[in-house]
């Protein structure tokens, strides 16, 4: 038993039943174009650095709880005087995801934290970019379970943007229906 791999869940499934529905439903010609998840970008923007610079560190550390790896503080390109910004200042954190723990992460997204969003209707099937990629945004990021609620000081959004290696976005569509992302109807 303690030799035995781990594997996600939902990448077992890829392997075993989305794969072959997505062979059937578009007739691909070889094995290699049935789309597949390529990764996960994480990104927590936090508009209050301005004031507090250990916001972004605090935004880093929940985003790193939420992911499962470290996340990496992201910093501002250039100087916007309107918004109180200067160059190289830190603005808020970002983490890539592949692989197991990109499908830990979706299998986590799916079925505990998008149920656990208020007025939750479903996700907007048109926030494809047209090369197959998804992307969303949550309001909160209190709703994952990582997150203890209790010591939580402020609440900040993300957004989530998944890329597959769909040329498509009714590819794409199809393959994250398959994953149990709630759309609209």
């Amino acid at each position: 038993m303690a030799d035995q791999k781990y594997e996600p869940r939902l990448k077992k499934l890829y392997k075993e039943t989305i794969r072959q529905a997505m062979q059937e439903q578009f007739q691909y010609a070889n094995e290699m174009q049935i789309p597949r998840l390529d990764k996960i970008v994480i990104n927590m923007g936090v508009g209050e650095a301005t004031a507090d610079s250990k916001k972004p560190t605090v935004a880093s550390e929940n985003l790193a709880l939420i992911a499962g790896q470290k996340a990496v503080i992201t910093h501002a390109r250039n100087s916007i005087a309107g918004f109180k910004v200067r160059e190289h200042m830190p603005i808020g954190a970002k983490v890539t995801l592949r692989k197991d723990r990109m499908f830990d992460f979706v299998d986590r997204l799916v079925t505990i934290a998008l149920p656990r969003v208020r007025d939750f209707r479903g996700l907007n099937a048109k926030s494809f970019d047209g090369r197959g990629n998804f992307a969303m945004g949550i309001k909160e990021h209190i709703v994952f379970p990582e997150i203890n609620y209790d010591k939580v000081d402020q609440v900040w959004g993300m957004d989530i943007i998944v890329c597959t290696t769909a040329k498509t976005d009714d590819e794409a569509r199809a393959l994250l229906k398959a994953f149990n992302f709630p759309f609209r109807q």
